[in-house]
């Protein structure tokens, strides 16, 4: 694991997998509670990508993982974290990547692509319509309130009953800092993304049964040229797929 220091002073880890190649190294980003290990290596993503030949990055969000954890709302945001990317590139050197986001990370990569021209191709998982409709996660599915309330909370009855308890039960197994979880709930992103700026292919891949990502032919519509899939799985469990990795591979590798 290893280290940059963003321009607002927070310490941003990431992690390198394979070697680098003449194909632009794979980019991941992670969503909401997890990091890149949990994410992407634990089920397989990243393995299969060094065993195509891919080199691969992933670091870890602000407030997830080995990241810096601060508690105010103000440091957070997904155009926040795209920021932190581009940073990580810069720190790298790195000028053109493939990206893949999840949930979470696939709202950061949308901002990402449709402001920088450094993606040459684009995968937004464990998302939908919302990203087009409400310029990120489908609050409609999951209201913001209930999800940092739950995060918050010492009260283990309000935990039990909560619409959201599977936060709540996700950041405990992880050890998660619910501070700082929640300061990103609250300043998750609202304002519409430019979706029509994105010039990279790009590819929605979305879980039959998430709902998270409902309608990502919207999504794949509000992006010029891009393709949309769904395999099967939920928000949990869409990345461990058998349809997912072929599927993902394909497009990369294309």
């Amino acid at each position: 694991m290893e280290r940059f220091r963003t321009t607002d002073g927070i310490s941003i880890a990431y992690r390198r997998w394979g070697d680098p190649s003449a194909r632009p190294p794979v980019v991941l980003h992670h969503g909401f509670i997890v990091d890149a290990v949990t994410n992407f290596e634990a089920p397989g993503v990243v393995a299969a990508l060094v065993g195509a030949g891919r080199y691969v990055i992933a670091p870890d969000a602000r407030g997830h993982g080995a990241s810096g954890k601060p508690h105010d709302t103000a440091a957070y945001g997904e155009e926040r974290m795209a920021r932190d990317l581009i940073q990580l590139l810069d720190h790298l050197g790195m000028r053109e990547i493939d990206l893949v986001g999840y949930s979470m990370g696939a709202v950061v990569s949308a901002i990402f692509a449709a402001n920088h021209d450094r993606v040459r191709r684009l995968v937004l998982s464990g998302v939908g319509a919302a990203v087009a409709e409400l310029g990120g996660l489908d609050v409609r599915a999951l209201p913001p309130s209930e999800v940092a309330a739950v995060l918050l909370t010492e009260s283990r009855s309000a935990i039990e009953s909560a619409p959201a308890v599977g936060f709540r039960t996700l950041a405990d197994a992880l050890g998660a800092d619910r501070v700082a979880l929640a300061a990103q709930v609250n300043a998750a992103n609202r304002a519409p993304i430019p979706l029509e700026r994105i010039t990279a292919p790009t590819l929605v891949l979305a879980g039959a049964d998430d709902p998270l990502a409902v309608r990502p032919q919207d999504l794949a519509a509000a992006i010029p040229g891009a393709r949309w899939r769904v395999v099967s799985g939920d928000h949990t469990t869409t990345l461990g797929s058998p349809a997912y990795l072929p599927a993902l591979l394909d497009f990369l590798n294309s």
